[in-house]
C-alpha cells in the first residue's frame, strides 16, 4: 500500500476518531507484542456487557480514565498502537483479525496523538482498525516508553478492557513471548515469530553489554 492510499483508508478514519497518526516515529526497542499476561499483570481495568446503557460513552470515558491512571499519554497525548500492514479494505482488516491467517502480516506499532475530540469506542472501533463495529472495540496499545500496555476484547458477552504497568517485567508475557519464538508450526506466522525473536535477542544482547562498552577499539 502506497503513502497516498494509506493516508485514505488507514489514516483518514483514524484521524475520524480522533488519532492523527505520526509516520515513521516509534521508538527504539519497543516490545513488538505484548501477549500472554494474566490477572497479577493487571494494573488496571473494566469490563462492561454489551447490553450496558450509553455502551460507547460509558467506554470511551473508563477508556480514558485508564489511560491517564495508568500513564499511556506523554505529555503531548501520544501513545502507540498497533495497526495492521499492508491492509487494503475494511473487509481485509477484519478478516485478518478474526480468521488469525498464517499468512496476514503482523501488526505494527505506530505513533499517534489524541486529539481534543476524539470517539476511540464508536467511530474507532467502526474503522476496523480499532474493533469489528462501534461499540465492539478491539486495540493494543502502548505507552511511548513501554511503561504500560492497554489491551482490549470483545467478547460473547461484553467487553473487556486491561492495562498491564511494565510487560517487559512481567514473568507471564517473557515467558511467553519466549515459548512463541521457539514454537515451530505449520499453523504458526512466522513472521511474527521472527519479530519475537529478533526483539528478545535485542534484550539480551543489551543486558549483557558491559556499561559504557563500545564498537570502537
Amino acid at each position: 500500500m502506497g503513502a497516498r492510499e494509506r493516508e485514505r483508508k488507514v489514516y483518514r478514519p483514524l484521524r475520524r476518531a480522533g488519532l492523527e497518526v505520526i509516520p515513521d516515529a516509534v521508538p527504539d526497542g519497543v516490545m513488538p507484542f505484548v501477549i500472554g499476561y494474566r490477572a497479577e499483570d493487571f494494573a488496571g481495568g473494566f469490563s462492561h456487557p454489551y447490553g450496558t446503557p450509553r455502551l460507547v460513552q460509558r467506554l470511551n470515558e473508563d477508556w480514558y480514565d485508564l489511560a491517564v491512571s495508568t500513564g499511556l499519554f506523554d505529555h503531548r497525548r501520544e501513545f502507540l498502537v498497533q495497526l495492521p500492514q499492508g491492509t487494503r479494505t475494511h473487509r481485509a482488516a477484519l478478516r485478518y483479525a478474526h480468521e488469525g491467517s498464517r499468512w496476514a502480516p503482523p501488526s505494527l506499532w505506530t505513533r499517534v496523538r489524541l486529539l481534543e475530540r476524539w470517539d476511540i469506542m464508536g467511530r474507532g472501533a467502526a474503522s476496523a482498525f480499532l474493533g469489528v463495529h462501534a461499540a465492539h472495540p478491539g486495540f493494543a496499545m502502548m505507552a511511548l516508553d513501554g511503561g504500560v500496555y492497554v489491551g482490549c476484547s470483545t467478547g460473547e458477552a461484553g467487553v473487556d478492557v486491561v492495562a498491564v504497568r511494565h510487560p517487559d517485567r512481567s514473568e507471564n508475557v517473557m515467558r511467553h513471548l519466549e515459548w512463541t519464538a521457539g514454537y515451530e508450526s505449520p499453523w504458526s506466522n512466522p513472521e511474527y515469530r521472527r519479530r519475537i525473536a529478533a526483539w528478545l535477542a535485542d534484550r539480551a544482547g543489551s543486558a549483557v553489554a558491559p556499561a559504557g562498552a563500545t564498537d570502537g577499539p
